[in-house]
């Protein structure tokens, strides 16, 4: 089904398309698993973004307040935001290898609690700590980071200056992705990078499942779907260069076996005979072939734009 713009699927800001067709007709997601609520999700006809319709999507200002960690179930409290959080950082760790934080400005944007900045640990000369929500900023001050609430308002004072900005599942949450991007390209020093990661929109698990996945995937706190190409595209609009782009699976073998068995998500929940062995097989293969769960892109900043 091809659409014309309209007030759930106005113009794409990432490349002005008008076109969309519609991937998914609903459920989705709403807050936790088993929450559901209508929507549909369509893809762009110009740069291959997925996006779900406006009305069904969290408002902006969710992310300024309470609301937005509420709709998940979660609050301010550190501690808990830590034991979601620390495991990931990881990931965004590993990634960046062999590249040092040592003696570098570093800047999280969507730095929630601050639980990536903690674990760069005093390697970085200086740490920035941009999120919308305030919630956490009296600790992030207090454990030495300088807070701003957008990239744009850091801009004010360090444009220029970022050597690593980091963004870890944060471009799917915004209203306009490709001026997040440019927000963090002014950050950049020269041959600055910006390493973030997003869901990928070709999980294994879409295919195995497009159904029961589809309707867990698919989330009110998520406006925009990315898979390799159209983040490269929507990177490049923002005047930034594609490195590279990095397949990482966050999950064992068992996480797909509960999916095909239970059709719902047991997270990190063993299952027996099921080891850590095969999970690295898994693993391999689904990044090997682009099927993980998460994308994680390489930026650096390209050539002033006009």
């Amino acid at each position: 089904m091809i659409m014309d713009s309209s007030a759930d699927f106005p113009n794409c800001p990432i490349c002005g398309s008008n076109s969309w067709t519609i991937v998914h007709g609903g459920p989705v997601r709403d807050g936790a698993f088993g929450s559901l609520r209508a929507g549909r999700v369509a893809r762009c006809g110009g740069c291959g973004v997925d996006r779900l319709a406006e009305s069904a999507c969290l408002p902006d200002i969710a992310y300024a307040t309470a609301t937005y960690r509420q709709s998940l179930g979660q609050s301010h409290d550190l501690e808990s935001h830590f034991g979601a959080h620390d495991e990931l950082a990881r990931f965004t760790l590993e990634t960046i290898w062999p590249r040092s934080l040592r003696g570098r400005r570093v800047a999280d944007i969507g730095c929630g609690g601050g639980s990536l900045l903690d674990h760069a640990g005093k390697l970085p000369d200086e740490m920035l700590a941009i999120d919308p929500d305030p919630g956490f900023a009296k600790s992030l001050v207090a454990r030495g980071y300088k807070w701003f609430p957008t990239a744009a308002a850091a801009a004010e004072t360090h444009a220029g200056l970022v050597d690593i900005a980091f963004s870890v599942q944060v471009i799917e949450h915004v209203h306009d992705p490709r001026k997040f991007l440019s927000d963090i390209r002014s950050l950049l020093s020269p041959g600055g990078i910006v390493v973030m990661s997003t869901p990928n929109r070709a999980d294994i698990l879409g295919d195995l499942l497009p159904e029961e996945f589809g309707r867990f995937f698919f989330r009110t706190q998520h406006r925009w779907y990315f898979d390799t190409d159209s983040l490269r595209r929507c990177a490049e609009a923002a005047g930034l260069v594609t490195e590279e782009i990095k397949h990482v699976h966050r999950y064992g073998i068992a996480n797909a076996m509960h999916w095909l068995r239970d059709r719902c998500p047991r997270g990190r929940t063993p299952l027996h005979p099921l080891d850590s062995s095969l999970d690295l097989l898994w693993r391999s293969w689904l990044e090997t072939n682009g099927r993980s769960d998460n994308l994680y892109a390489i930026l650096r900043r390209g050539q002033e734009q006009p």
